[in-house]
């Protein structure tokens, strides 16, 4: 059997490149069509590949953290019996010689244990191999290297001679680092990590960013939730929660503020006349912002259901590149971390972003006495090139008023 290359696919339009960011199999494991093989990391989501044939996994072309394109062959899978692998090609006669330990030609190694191996200056006849058909793999390289690596030489002592006083100098040594003895790590950051942190830098650098803040009374959406909650589970079979309430009512203000829900281009404020609203859903890789298509045209039921296949999708790392596409407007719900208020960051290039809080009982005054009311700190953070803060702060009781009387939402959402 001729030995299939494995390569990078297409990974959606604006994807233009990716990093490995591991290896589920080592050189020479078995695979089996439909295993997991590498995950792919790039700037919007994460990609598992799986074989599409069995056999062995006779080499990797890519290490972790290389940069590869849709296309890159960055391993091979085979039988495992070396047939597939391409002859080793003799050195020239002008080559230099090979390192007096020995440079293991003959060896039978896979092409990335032969690099290792190079790099570490490691004899490949001296390793014992754990491949099949007495294959050298990297692991083998380098666990023999680790082993055969000589504690650090002890210098004699030098010869005392009689030396003029010494120079007390000042000056810190360069080269002489300070250890301190406390544990440390390194830890590289994943490509959507350094995604994320571009464009949060970008965003404040870009824009003329300002927050404003208001408080919502939830009372109304809690006593709607409480009453329709079986009902509405058991007819659609998510729960009624708070971000369909939030959609609607930020949708219901878009429309009377249309400069919040655009985009700056150039000179030209390009008005949308859609409703894309981007839910940011938090993840161990980090936050993505899968995008509510049309969010105008769907109810409150659809829009949960949207909410809870996204969310699954990102526990599962299965959220692909279209889905994180576009957005017109960004909805943040810090409160759902304990967070009681904040100020969130724009996604660009969009020009506003709504953060939600946590829903938090406290005292207010209401028609000349002081109640208990479930509250929560809004905040919505603009691009003050195109927004004026009179239409920001009338967005937000805009918002207000709507959660504040949810039947309005069926009349202006």
């Amino acid at each position: 059997m001729m030995a299939t290359e494995i390569r990078v696919p297409a990974m959606g339009e604006s994807v233009v490149e990716a990093t490995i960011g591991r290896w589920m199999k080592n050189e020479g494991d078995s695979v089996a069509v439909g295993e997991l093989l590498v995950e792919l990391e790039t700037d919007k989501v994460n990609q598992e590949l799986a074989a599409e044939e069995a056999g062995v996994l006779e080499s990797i072309l890519q290490p972790v953290g290389a940069v590869v394109r849709p296309g890159d062959a960055i391993g091979r899978i085979g039988t495992g019996n070396g047939a597939s692998a391409p002859a080793p090609t003799a050195p020239a006669a002008s080559a230099p010689a090979a390192p007096a330990a020995g440079d293991g030609q003959g060896v039978p190694a896979t092409p990335l244990a032969q690099r290792v191996a190079e790099d570490l200056q490691v004899d490949l006849s001296k390793v014992p191999h754990s491949g099949p058909g007495g294959k050298v793999r990297r692991d083998d390289v380098e666990s023999f290297a680790r082993q055969a690596e000589p504690a650090a030489p002890v210098a004699p002592p030098a010869p005392v001679a009689p030396a003029p006083a010494p120079v007390v100098s000042t000056a810190p040594a360069a080269s002489a680092p300070v250890a301190s003895g406390r544990p440390e790590s390194r830890q590289k950051l994943s490509r959507r990590r350094q995604t994320i942190a571009r464009r949060l830098v970008e965003a404040q650098h870009t824009a003329a960013m300002l927050t404003t803040f208001n408080e919502v009374d939830l009372t109304a959406v809690m006593e709607i939730r409480k009453r329709r909650r079986d009902a509405f589970k058991e007819q659609h079979g998510v729960n009624l929660g708070f971000m369909s309430f939030f959609t609607r009512a930020a949708i219901a203000a878009l429309k009377a503020f249309p400069e919040i829900n655009a985009e700056l281009q150039g000179d030209e404020l390009v008005l949308k006349q859609y409703y894309d609203i981007g839910i940011a859903i938090g993840d161990p890789g980090g936050l993505v912002v899968p995008v509510l298509r049309n969010a105008e045209q769907m109810s409150f039921a659809q829009i949960e259901q949207a909410i809870s296949a996204y969310a699954k999708k990102a526990r599962e790392k299965a959220l692909t590149p279209d889905d994180l596409v576009g957005g017109s407007f960004t909805i943040t719900n810090g409160g759902v971390f304990g967070s009681l208020l904040s100020t969130p960051i724009l996604n660009s290039p969009q020009v506003g972003i709504l953060g939600m809080h946590k829903i938090q009982e406290r005292p207010v005054a209401l028609n000349g006495e002081v109640v208990i009311r479930p509250m929560m700190y809004v905040a919505l953070s603009y691009d003050h090139r195109v927004v004026d803060g009179r239409g920001a702060v009338q967005f937000l009781v805009r918002i207000k008023e709507l959660l504040e009387d949810p039947e309005r939402l069926l009349l202006e959402g």
